[in-house]
């Protein structure tokens, strides 16, 4: 049974390192949240490993930047492991083709950028959907506009056989109080419409031996009963975390905030209707990291 706690202290001294989401946890697409940085900050201090586990279709030191940005200081992480690395090294090793329709925001470009620990890697270039061996998926072209917009563009590229590599398998996001669609909406309708559809970040294999990779960088790797994840996504952080056999915290108030009718903390049976409904067990719940 999940356990409702006040503190990521409270629980964090059984655990040598932790997989601490991003958006909804440490910041809200816009500003960090203190409380939370305080708490990761603290937890280094005690000698324990950050690794910032996010589903960011970018290149790790885009996502660097951007959390500098935002008020997330160095102290409070140790290295970082981006959906977008991960899914770059499958695109790089061939895993949709050699020319790719992209579809994403003009900053999401930066996922082409070379790979330099790929031996090897296949020379991609960007092409009209005509043209197409594959998609890359970054996000929405518009992440206000609903994934149904694109329905024309799939359907052709299902008649055509492509792949589409999902850099973000995320559905939406909260930018401060609204509401994005992510790749993970497109890459869903895609396999609805009988398309075949690639994910690389939470909740799938690639990005947590990603995460294992980074923290061998700087140190031993924890088995999985040394690590703890972190994260609002149920779908995504939680239901990840299950598949590797490792605890996880659950932020109730970030994505779940309304059905957990999370104030300051969720409300108990509020969660336990939600993570029925679900179908997860997160090991601890929380509203805010703190």
């Amino acid at each position: 049974m999940t356990q409702i706690v006040q503190s990521l202290a409270e629980v964090s001294a059984r655990y040598d390192a932790l997989f601490v989401d991003l958006w909804g946890c440490v910041h809200n697409g816009i500003t960090a949240y203190p409380d939370a940085v305080a708490a990761l900050q603290t937890y280094r201090e005690t000698g324990g490993k950050v690794v910032l586990l996010t589903n960011a279709p970018r290149p790790r030191a885009d996502v660097e930047r951007q959390i500098a940005r935002m008020g997330v200081p160095e102290d409070a992480w140790d290295t970082v492991a981006t959906s977008g690395d991960s899914a770059r090294a499958a695109m790089f090793r061939g895993a949709v083709g050699r020319r790719v329709w992209f579809v994403g925001e003009d900053h999401d470009h930066s996922f082409f950028e070379p790979l330099k620990v790929i031996e090897d890697p296949v020379d991609v270039s960007e092409v009209s959907l005509d043209d197409a061996d594959g998609i890359v998926c970054c996000g929405p072209f518009d992440p206000h506009a609903d994934p149904s917009v694109l329905r024309p563009e799939l359907l052709l590229a299902k008649q055509k056989g492509l792949k589409l590599l999902c850099a973000n398998p995320d559905i939406v996001v909260d930018r401060g109080d609204r509401r994005e669609w992510c790749a993970g909406a497109i890459a869903r309708l895609y396999t609805e419409m009988g398309g075949e559809s690639l994910y690389f970040g939470k909740p799938h294999p690639p990005i947590y031996d990603l995460a294992r990779l980074r923290l061998s960088e700087i140190g031993d790797v924890p088995a999985a009963e040394g690590i703890l994840a972190i994260g609002d996504g149920a779908n995504t952080d939680i239901a990840g975390a299950m598949a590797e056999d490792i605890d996880s915290l659950f932020i109730t108030g970030g994505l779940a905030a309304e059905e957990t009718r999370t104030a300051t903390q969720p409300e108990p049976k509020a969660l336990e209707a939600y993570l029925a409904k679900e179908g997860i067990s997160p090991t601890f719940a929380i509203g805010y990291l703190r």
